[in-house]
């Protein structure tokens, strides 16, 4: 089935400024896979004693015949996030699954994985976009030992799935599925939530009714229920087709959760290149995988962190994704879902009301995404168009998803969507180029022009509204020095809240950074990863209190409405960035700041030439 006419642009655009880059990679991928198989074939005898000498007696056996496959496991599993608790106990489901199918599974290793929602707001969030390049760099230790013949990586949040992801890509040559955990069941709803934040920020509230109320939402093993960054990874997995048809939500520690991870390690092992059906991910994966990636991250109002892992995740397989890019496919894809920030629901209520399987069926009829990929399935994406169940023999049954939404408040569809386009749009002009969200802003904020104020942290900003000191006035709020090279671009998600007090008592407010916001980005009209960031001598560090700016996501504008001559003879004030360099980490972290490339280029240090 052929795609409309944009998408088909942009994946061809995409396409050709990739053709360098991206034969250059196949290539290599082509070359490594070309190594004996299986895999550990190659190495010395007391290589391959290393490998098994800690199995079991059957394991064992099995590896010294050569003749069947293992399966590595990256695994991500750790106590302190709830979204990866549940990964404790997959290494022996998979080692069992694979054991019962002839074969063996190992962990390889495992990776970082930070929780957000501990670090936010605090020092250890300064390392969380980069620990995406350590868990990339930590998969390619784990595989490094050459002895496996595809992987199965567990990992669910923030920077961790696109980390895993860029690591899988490395190593192309193997086939690679991704197993999820799944979201906890659903707790206090984020509209209550979110109000404590904001009674609590005004002190009308004090600390301990808050830790309950956060304590009620946050309140088991499994991801965060809102749709931020962590379920935008999930969605995005499944509908490049590197999960099994229907995983992303089942919650976890359910028969069916653990039915789908002994059918993802199944299916791992049957897309090897022992078999009839390899399916080297690198090659799996290309340009039409990402601009279904980018279209259902724009029809679910998805974060914009992926505005950044996206153009990261894609250069490691020598794709090249721009911003515009993003914008483009933005503008011809409707939205069809309203999950909390951009609307009420959970994925709970969203997987209730027909989920994944629905919204793809539903773009793939609106002849929106590329239904010809190819997936671990071997398929094409018409096999994800499902909706899972488990049968009576404990093994997963998939039936055809609904042709109507089980709740229209959540999910519809193209025909009579909730906002025109996806909502993720550029900004422009000379205080650089910015990245919006709408989807959660209502129109009428969609336009401001007022006066700056201008903050050099978060912290600055946080004093100031408790101070009392941006009452009764509309400004626009610059917090700057935020960037990759700054500080590592931590995320600024506890300024919604007190932003959010000041829209709520009838000011007109909004947010120019150089800084992320996060999956959760809502109400607030927020321009986002100013590139270029202050720190690289813009305009951006030459705003002052009560210079005028106009952010117009309408027609694209980020402009500060001050004399050009003007801003040129203005010197910078760079603050003193020193306290970024040192504590908690931060020291091990300064060639990353060094390195890291810009935000529109992914904000890496991985292939950022």
């Amino acid at each position: 089935m052929s795609v409309i006419q944009t998408i088909r642009q942009v994946t061809e655009k995409i396409s050709e400024r990739s053709k360098p880059k991206r034969e250059e990679y196949l290539a290599y991928i082509s070359e490594a896979g070309k190594h004996s198989r299986p895999h550990r074939l190659h190495l010395g005898c007391a290589n391959q004693a290393h490998v098994f000498a800690a199995c079991d007696s059957v394991d064992k056996a099995r590896l010294k015949e050569n003749v069947v496959a293992n399966l590595g496991i990256i695994t991500a599993y750790n106590d302190i996030l709830s979204a990866h608790q549940p990964f404790e106990h997959y290494p022996t489901i998979i080692r069992n699954a694979a054991q019962e199918a002839g074969g063996v599974a190992q962990v390889a290793g495992g990776v970082p994985a930070m929780c957000d929602g501990v670090t936010q707001g605090f020092s250890g969030m300064e390392l969380s976009l980069f620990s995406r390049e350590v868990i990339a760099m930590s998969t390619a230790i784990g595989l490094a030992h050459n002895t496996f013949d595809a992987v199965l990586y567990l990992g669910v949040c923030d920077k961790i799935v696109p980390g895993l992801l860029m690591g899988a890509l490395t190593f192309g040559y193997l086939p690679a599925v991704f197993v999820p955990a799944g979201p906890m069941s659903s707790g206090l709803s984020n509209k209550k939530k979110v109000k404590a934040r904001q009674l609590y920020a005004e002190g009308k509230i004090d600390r301990k009714i808050l830790l309950e109320v956060e304590s009620q939402s946050y309140h088991e093993p499994g991801t965060c229920t809102f749709y931020g960054t962590a379920n935008s990874n999930q969605m995005m997995m499944e509908i490049m087709g590197l999960h099994l048809p229907g995983a992303s939500f089942i919650n976890p520690n359910t028969p069916l959760r653990d039915a789908l991870t002994r059918e993802a390690t199944k299916r791992a092992l049957a897309i090897t290149a022992l078999g009839n059906e390899y399916t080297p991910v690198g090659s799996m994966i290309d340009e039409r995988s990402f601009v279904n990636a980018i279209v259902a991250l724009n029809a679910t109002g998805g974060s914009t962190n992926h505005t950044i892992h996206l153009i990261a995740m894609a250069i490691t397989a020598g794709i090249c994704i721009t911003w515009h890019d993003i914008a483009e496919i933005s503008s011809v894809v409707p939205l069809i879902a309203r999950l909390y920030p951009n609307g009420s629901a959970d994925v709970n209520h969203f997987h209730a009301a027909g989920g994944m399987g629905f919204v793809i069926r539903t773009l793939m009829e609106a002849k929106l995404v590329h239904d010809d990929i190819r997936t671990v399935c071997g398929e094409g994406l018409e096999a994800y168009a499902i909706e899972p169940k488990l049968g009576g023999d404990g093994k997963v049954r998939r039936k055809r998803a609904r042709n109507k939404s089980g709740n229209e408040k959540i999910l519809t569809d193209t025909t009579r969507p909730f906002q025109k386009d996806g909502g993720i749009r550029i900004l422009s002009g000379n205080l650089g180029h910015a990245i919006i969200k709408v989807s959660a802003v209502k129109a009428e904020h969609w336009s401001i022009e007022a006066s700056a104020k201008v903050f050099d942290s978060q912290e600055e900003l946080q004093k100031a509204f408790k101070e009392g000191r941006l009452d009764d006035q509309d400004f626009i709020a610059v917090v700057r020095y935020q960037g990759p090279k700054a500080n590592g671009m931590p995320e600024l998600h506890k300024l919604t809240t007190f932003l959010g007090v000041l829209q709520d008592r009838g000011q007109k407010v909004a947010l120019v950074t150089d800084g992320r916001m996060s999956g959760a980005s809502g109400k607030i009209p927020a321009a986002i990863h100013v590139t270029p960031e202050a720190l690289d001598n813009t305009w951006l560090a030459k705003v002052r209190d009560g210079d005028l700016i106009c952010l117009d996501a309408n027609m694209g504008v980020l402009r500060l409405l001050v004399d050009e001559k003007k801003i040129t003879t203005r010197s910078l004030e760079i603050p003193d960035l020193s306290h970024h360099s040192y504590g908690g980490g931060r020291e091990l972290f300064r060639v990353f700041r060094q390195m890291a490339n810009r935000a529109d280029l992914g904000a890496t240090i991985i292939a950022n030439d």
